[in-house]
């Protein structure tokens, strides 16, 4: 597994390549972020983009979509899976905003994630992005990456994938971390075809040496292919 120095390097390395790596959740406000968060639950950011202008031009507070019949609202987030779920989420997280915390969205992890639709992930993104609280969000890119180049266990849970983070990581940069590793994956780390040949990471990622049949003896890279 990679060392806290070598992980460190390898998010240098991704900040390289990735220098504006940032969320790519479309919003203008925390309330909104924390509801496009729950709506990007197995669905992309791309399309959780189109949906959220037309509801968020309808019901741009919490007091609004709290108060919006719930086919209204399906019937603008209709095109992101698990739609009539979410419909449900984000208007029971809008009454609950108005009940428990006056409107105004939390700002510790506690509770965000007693809010309907916000688990760890949710509300790590949050705090990172909407209030600059040092948190790492797993998703599936981030655990994908991290097991990838040996920065965890291959056997690593959810939540042991973002401890060793935490771990190997400087605290001041687990926001910037988390972008820098999304990106990473989502743009060339890909789950189908991850383009290896070249990846400025390949001297350190085993399974990149193992899909090219390379080996890196700390100079040059061998092939090993029979």
């Amino acid at each position: 597994m990679l060392n806290q120095a070598q992980t460190q390097q390898a998010l240098a390395i991704m900040g390289e390549m990735f220098p504006e790596a940032h969320g790519e959740l479309v919003h203008e406000n925390a309330f909104q972020l924390l509801i496009a968060v729950i709506l990007s639950a197995q669905a992309t950011d791309v399309g959780v983009n189109k949906a959220t202008p037309g509801l968020f031009a309808a019901y741009p507070t919490p007091q609004a979509l709290a108060q919006a019949p719930l086919e209204d609202i399906m019937a603008k987030i209709k095109t992101i899976g698990l739609y009539r779920n979410k419909s449900k989420n984000i208007k029971a997280c809008a009454e609950k905003l108005l009940t428990d915390f006056g409107g105004e969205v939390p700002r510790t992890r506690e509770a965000l994630m007693s809010l309907p639709g916000v688990g760890r992930k949710t509300a790590n993104v949050v705090l990172g992005d909407a209030f600059g609280v040092p948190a790492i969000a797993v998703d599936t890119h981030v655990e994908r990456v991290s097991k990838r180049l040996r920065i965890c266990k291959q056997k690593a849970s959810v939540l042991e994938v973002e401890e060793t983070l935490m771990k190997k990581l400087p605290k001041d940069s687990w926001v910037t971390a988390h972008h820098r590793i999304i990106f990473f994956g989502r743009y060339h780390c890909l789950a189908r075809s991850p383009k290896c040949q070249g990846c400025p990471l390949l001297f350190m990622c085993m399974d990149g040496q193992q899909r090219l049949q390379v080996r890196y003896d700390g100079e040059n890279f061998h092939s090993v292919a029979k």
